[in-house]
Parts: structure tokens; sequence; C-alpha cells
């Protein structure tokens, strides 16, 4: 199964985690500073910012896109209950 490496800027720990893995469960693992409420994509406290690494993740899909989009969030953020890294290397910063 193809790997992934993520990075967690805010506690500077770097993990390898399965492809397909959603960054939440990686950031609940290594207590990093990512907050979060629904973990179903709606409610958009999971927001985080993608330093580097964009496209070793899966596209947003409709509904990330939407929440997004109403909190008038930067094409560096997305929603960590959702994102999902697909391999390769991703830097994550809370917020």
């Amino acid at each position: 199964m193809p790997k992934a490496s993520v990075t967690f800027d805010d506690i500077g720990v770097t993990v390898t985690v399965p492809a397909g893995t959603r960054l939440i469960e990686v950031s609940e693992k290594v207590g990093a500073g990512i907050t979060y409420g629904c973990r179903e994509g709606e409610c958009g406290t999971c927001m985080m910012k993608i330093v580097a690494g964009m496209e070793n993740l899966a596209t947003a899909s409709v509904l990330e896109r939407q929440v997004l989009s109403d909190n008038l969030a930067p094409r560096s953020n997305r929603l960590a209950c959702q994102a999902q890294v697909l391999g390769g290397e991703v830097v994550v910063r809370p917020g």
C-alpha cells in the first residue's frame, strides 16, 4: 500500500501514514492543534492550512468546497476531517 509523509508544522512532528488516511485521524494520534467538532465536513472547525503538498491530497468534495467557500477560506485551506492524503509529502498547520 502506498505511504505518505505528513508534517504538522505547529508541533514539528512528521509521521508516515497509509494513502487514503484523513488528516484528522493523524492529527488526533500525534496531538497536533487541529480542533474539530463534527468529523462530517459540515461545521468547518477543523479548517487547516496546507503549507506544502496540496497536490498530494484527494480533490475536495462538493460539501467540503461549499464549507470552505461559505467560510471565505483561502485556496490553501482544507478541512482535516475530509482531506485524504494520497501519497508524497504534506505539511499542514492549524487554522
